[in-house]
Parts: C-alpha cells; structure tokens; sequence
C-alpha cells in the first residue's frame, strides 16, 4: 500500500516539531543570542558584533582555540592511526572478529563521566596504576603528576579520548573492508601483493569511504570536547586544558554572560562547520581521485 503525500506528511509530522523545539529553536535562539549583552535569564540588549570582538582578543578564547586544535589533531590522528590497525588486524582474524568487535567498541559505550574519573584514578600519582607500572618496570624517572603538569595534562585527557573511541573508528574502517569483494584480495595476493604492498596499493585506496567517515567524526567529537575536560581537569592546570566547550559553560553558567558564552558557541559551531566540510570536501575528492 502506497501512502498518500498528505499520509507521509502527517507520519513525519510529530518528529519534525520534536526537532525544530529541540534543535531548530534552540541554534537560532542562542545565534540571536550572540549578538545581545544579556547575563541572566532576562533582559539583554543589542550589541551587535561586540561579543565577537571581545571573543577574537579574549586570552581565554584564544588559549581555549589553541587547546581545542591541539587536542584534535592528536586525537585525530592517532586514534585513526590506530583504528585503522586494529581493523586491519580485526578483518584478518574471522574466527575472533565479532568478539573483538564487540570488545572494542565498548569504551565508547561507557559514560564519559565514569570514563574521566577512572582515567583520573589511573594517572593519579599516589599510587595510581599507571605510576606503580612505571615503578615496577623501573621507570620511575618517567612518572608524572600528569593532569597537573601543563605540559602533559592536554595530553593526557587527549588519549583518554583516543582510548575510548579508537573501537568505534576501527568498527567503521572494518565495515570498509568488509564492503571490498574477497576476490579482489585473492586476485592482488595471486599477483604477489602482500602485507604493506597489499596496504598502500589496494586496501587503501578502497578504503577511501570509511576513511572520510571516520575522520569527519573523530574530528567533530574532538572539537566538541568537554565532559573528560570538566571531570579530569576542570580546565586547569593554569588554564592549559580548557577547550572552546568549557569556555562556553563557564561564561554562561558559571558566569551568567549569556550573551558572550553564545558568541563563543557561534564561533565553535563555525569552527566545527569549516573544518568537517572541508575534510568531507578533500577526502571525497580523494575518493574519486584513488
């Protein structure tokens, strides 16, 4: 039975108004935001481009930006570095590979807050497991306070996060390789193609797909980076992990700017637009290229 346009409409009807009320509305209302000086729940007058001035010269946002890219570049690349091995990895043990797929993908499963605070456990420097493990190894010179050092705290909530979602990206690059036909694999090994050959001239290439998805995720959810941030390090030590998101809630919740924290946001949802249609532009065009 076909449905109407007028059936289809009325089906499609109840989530649409769910998502103009929980999405829709609340991106327009907080852009329209941006451009008021309102501190509270009330009240607020045009400013114009103010906010996004002060933002531009702010030390905080500026530190907050660098951080932000910081940390996504390492997350990014490395965790896809390592994702992609681990599908490689995953795709050449059939017998396993359902088990480790659920294996690895159960980081992601577990709630970001439990994730910081275990991970704060594992750092800590009184008797935390991964300073005993220095000590046993006799490795103890290589010991840190490593969430109040400014110069590994970054770092160290930056593979947090690679921990926790390097499984979800290896999930996505093992359905690439199981979309690739096995008889492509068994003609490339018939011509002697094998283990780095095999890689750089036939897996990929046709990975090309997974790769611009994979990417384009890991890199939103670095750029949106905020709970491991709030829960391991509350943006400190000296301010040296305080990403863009935490700036926002901490002008406008912990200091009532409304007005300015939704200008930081605006330049946040910017930020995260030109970076993901960009990559999504150069990965499909290498796509097409390969």
């Amino acid at each position: 039975m076909r449905l109407s346009r007028r059936s289809a409409w009325l089906f499609t009807l109840p989530a649409l108004v769910l998502f103009i009320a929980f999405t829709v509305y609340p991106a327009v209302s907080g852009i329209a935001l941006s451009f008021t000086d309102r501190r509270g729940a009330i009240g607020g007058t045009f400013v114009g481009l103010d906010n996004f001035a002060r933002a531009l010269s702010d030390p905080a946002v500026t530190s907050a930006l660098r951080n932000t890219l910081v940390f996504t570049v390492v997350s990014v690349v490395v965790q896809n570095t390592l994702a992609l091995g681990l599908a490689s990895w995953m795709y050449r043990q059939p017998r396993i590979r359902s088990i480790a797929r659920i294996g690895t993908l159960l980081p992601a499963m577990i709630s970001l807050v439990a994730v910081g605070y275990v991970w704060s456990f594992i750092y800590s420097p009184l008797g935390g497991p991964l300073t005993t493990l220095l000590k046993g190894l006799g490795l103890q010179s290589l010991s840190r306070v490593w969430l109040g050092d400014p110069h590994t705290a970054l770092l160290a909530v930056a593979a947090t996060n690679i921990w926790m979602y390097t499984g979800y990206s290896a999930t996505i690059y093992l359905s690439g390789y199981l979309s690739i036909p096995s008889e492509i694999f068994e003609a490339a090994q018939m011509d002697g193609a094998h283990g780095w050959g095999m890689f750089r001239t036939l897996e990929w290439p046709l990975l090309g797909p997974a790769l611009t998805v994979a990417v384009t995720l890991s890199t939103i959810g670095a750029l949106r980076v905020f709970e491991l941030i709030t829960v391991m390090t509350n943006g400190g030590p000296a301010n040296s992990t305080q990403s863009l998101s935490y700036v926002i809630y901490n002008e406008s919740f912990g200091k009532l700017h409304f007005g300015y924290g939704s200008s930081v946001a605006v330049i946040l949802l910017l930020l995260t637009v030109v970076f993901a249609l960009s990559l999504t532009t150069v990965l499909r065009r290498r796509e097409v290229s390969l």
